[in-house]
């Protein structure tokens, strides 16, 4: 399909749904509407349906499953045993379809080596978009659930309230869906914002949550940026000639500020390189090379690596995502979308396809890209089998973030990392704090630089709180909201997980045929639900709402058996790519992580040792020599405000043969806290950390 058919395609589906006659009659009071037909929303209706509730399914597009379906075949997850329910079910469904020999149609089971199939396991975690359709589709079909597709919200007026109850909603056609408990489980909160709920759009500043990971991030954003020197100006070395295209004039704010901004989306390509499936990348009506100046004097500048990041799919395809300081992130195109209208986004989807689809074609063609770029980008094309009705195109945006619901618990930074802990947990999330950059800007040295870009991973599964999911008692009563959770924009990074929305949107209708109770008319307030009952009722359904047990290797050492205040490297706070290792004994726990010997600067190992009582204590270190590792490993403790560092050389094992080496001797009063860091800075070799403890003098 040519660009200009893609984005009339879109936009006559929209005028389409817009146009459909109104039915006659309102539809009769339901148990539930679920509005949003993302995985969630399917979560949450058939988990409704099941129960024997009358539920409708409602979705703005043509096409159910949100990102699930639409391209977003690479789960990331986190700890896989922190899922449970149906969608655990879900993924259960996927490893079972590649069970048969004859879902294998590209290539051999044998010989896919990409992640998530296992031998032995029970869930997969990739696969192709069409197979997550008909999955979902199966599980709606199962439960008898009726779906709604092009019935987007009206754009305004679209709530009726009763005072502080959601009546009935209207959808854009004109029709009404009266309903005694709504869920919202649409990316962008639409439901939420029109019934007048507390939502955010942007990124709080540091400050308002004690974080330090959110707001403007200039000085962090050191992934998918810039490594060479490029030249902004429309005439190289002329300002007043102006800046390139998808550069902003703006100054990007004071790190850790508060701002209005959004991280960039883009679409979740399925490619494949099987020439009988390949459809070859379209030039898009109105291309202008000049829109693509930035990446070719990137190219220019040395960078010569292909700007993607694809991750195999079963049958030789691919999940297709952003890689890189200039790939199919469309930063600064996102600002608008979470609070614009039908005709507000159907013009950034088009502006995003044509962006999205002349990339594509200059890193196939262009003779300015380098030769071994061209040749991947050539190799590779969209799949003749999948979203067959958009020409391959998937035919949702990649909604990363957007508005974000106010509700009694705001879920936050300290959350994640374990330092608050919630008292009414419906779910876990476990993946790593995470934001695609915001905007792009230039810097003093009048270079252009990214910015916004997070990847902080390395903490346990974390309990995200009922509380999360309902508004504010005085703002709504019959509404949940799984999607659009109460979270701060660093927090929502590690939340906003697909498999975590679903196992958000089983507990919501949970809740929800909870408070309808036995016809109790109206139900009970969401808020008011007795959590010792809810709590009983999500662990029926399979739900996890703690932690699942460490498992560790059985070469591990149990870091509760060790001698004093013992913090593990899963415990520590991880700032940069580190990766994991257990390659090198003893250790504690489930092995050690390590930097790979690569991304200096950009890693850091945090520790925060508590004292168990007041007295001298040494503060230690622990890791695993080898040769190849850092001689000059930098560690940092601070203390009531003042850093001692010193540099340790890793190629040697800790003294006497100990597992840890003892590296400074204080005073501390009990519960006070020391913070213990471990940067790569300035090394050369592998820098590798275990744990960390406080011990008192033998």
């Amino acid at each position: 399909m040519r660009s200009s058919s893609i984005v009339s395609f879109v936009l006559a589906t929209a005028l389409l749904a817009a146009c459909r006659a109104p039915r006659p009659h309102d539809a009769d009071e339901l148990d539930v509407v679920v509005y949003g037909g993302t995985a969630a929303g399917v979560i949450a209706a058939v988990q409704l349906a099941t129960l024997g509730r009358s539920v409708v399914l409602l979705e703005a597009t043509e096409r159910i499953g949100g990102l699930t379906t639409c391209g977003l075949g690479a789960t990331d997850v986190g700890s896989e045993g922190a899922i449970g329910g149906l969608a655990r079910e879900f993924y259960r469904r996927v490893a079972a379809h590649y069970t048969d020999d004859a879902a294998w149609t590209h290539e051999r089971r044998a010989d896919f080596a990409g992640r998530g199939h296992e031998p032995g396991a029970d869930t997969a975690w990739t696969f192709e978009p069409k197979v997550a359709l008909a999955i979902l589709t199966r599980m709606l079909d199962e439960a008898q659930v009726r779906v709604v597709a092009g019935a987007a919200l009206a754009d305004a007026g679209a709530v009726e309230r009763d005072a502080d109850r959601i009546r009935a909603i209207r959808t854009h056609d004109g029709r009404r869906w009266p309903a005694r408990v709504f869920i919202d489980a649409s990316d962008e909160g639409d439901l939420l914002a029109q019934a007048g709920v507390s939502y955010r759009v942007g990124r709080e500043g540091n400050a308002e949550h004690g974080e330090t990971l959110n707001g403007v991030q200039t000085r962090n954003a050191t992934k998918h940026q810039f490594t060479h020197r490029v030249d902004p100006f429309v005439v190289p070395g002329r300002p007043e000639s102006g800046l390139l295209r998808w550069i902003s004039a703006a100054p990007p704010g004071e790190d850790g500020s508060a701002d209005h901004r959004v991280q960039a989306y883009c679409f979740r390509l399925c490619t494949t390189d099987v020439e009988t499936n390949r459809l070859p990348w379209p030039r898009p009506a109105g291309y202008d090379e000049r829109d693509y100046e930035l990446l070719l004097r990137n190219f220019e500048a040395g960078d010569l690596r292909a700007p993607w990041h694809r991750v195999a799919m079963p049958n030789r395809k691919t999940d297709t995502n952003n890689n890189f300081a200039f790939s199919t992130d469309v930063i600064g195109l996102s600002w608008d979308w979470p609070n614009g209208d039908r005709a507000t986004r159907a013009r950034l989807f088009a502006e995003h396809l044509r962006y999205t689809q002349g990339l594509l074609w200059t890193l196939a063609n262009h003779p300015r890209v380098p030769e071994a770029v061209r040749a991947e980008f050539t190799r590779f094309g969209l799949c003749r089998d999948e979203f067959v009705e958009t020409g391959g195109w998937p035919p949702q945006l990649y909604v990363r973030e957007a508005r974000r619901m106010v509700g009694e618990v705001v879920m936050s930074e300290r959350h994640c990392r374990g330092e608050l802990r919630v008292e009414d947990p419906v779910g876990l999330g476990s993946y790593g704090m995470d934001s695609h950059n915001v905007q792009r800007w230039v810097d003093a040295a009048g270079v252009v630089r990214n910015e916004g870009d997070i990847q902080v991973h390395g903490f346990a599964p974390y309990g995200i709180a009922y509380r999360a999911i309902v508004p504010k008692r005085a703002e709504c009563t019959n509404l949940l909201v799984p999607v659009a959770v109460s979270a701060t924009h660093i927090a929502y990074g590690s939340i906003r997980m697909e498999p975590v929305f679903m196992v958000l949107a089983q507990s919501a209708a949970i809740a929800a045929d909870l408070a309808l109770g036995s016809g109790t008319r109206p139900p009970r307030a969401v808020q008011d639900l007795p959590w010792a009952e809810l709590s009983a009722r999500l662990l029926a359904a399979g739900q996890r709402l703690a932690a699942p047990a460490r498992t560790g290797t059985p070469r591990g050492l149990d870091p509760a058996r060790q001698e004093g205040v013992v913090v593990d490297d899963v415990d520590a706070f991880l700032e940069g790519p580190w990766s994991k290792g257990d390659s090198v004994t003893p250790f504690l726990g489930s092995g050690y992580v390590h930097d790979g010997d690569a991304n200096k600067g950009a890693c850091r190992a945090r520790f925060d040792l508590r004292a168990a009582r007041r007295g001298r204590v040494h503060v230690e270190l622990a890791w695993q020599a080898h040769a190849n590792r850092a001689s000059n490993t930098l560690v940092e403790l601070r203390v009531r405000g003042e850093t001692i560092t010193r540099r340790i050389d890793q190629r040697s094992p800790p003294a006497g043969g100990a597992l840890f080496e003892d590296l400074f001797e204080i005073e501390l009063d009990e519960g006070e806290i020391v913070t213990l860091s471990v940067g790569n800075a300035g090394t050369t070799g592998h820098v590798v950390v275990d744990a960390a403890r406080l011990r008192s003098p033998r």
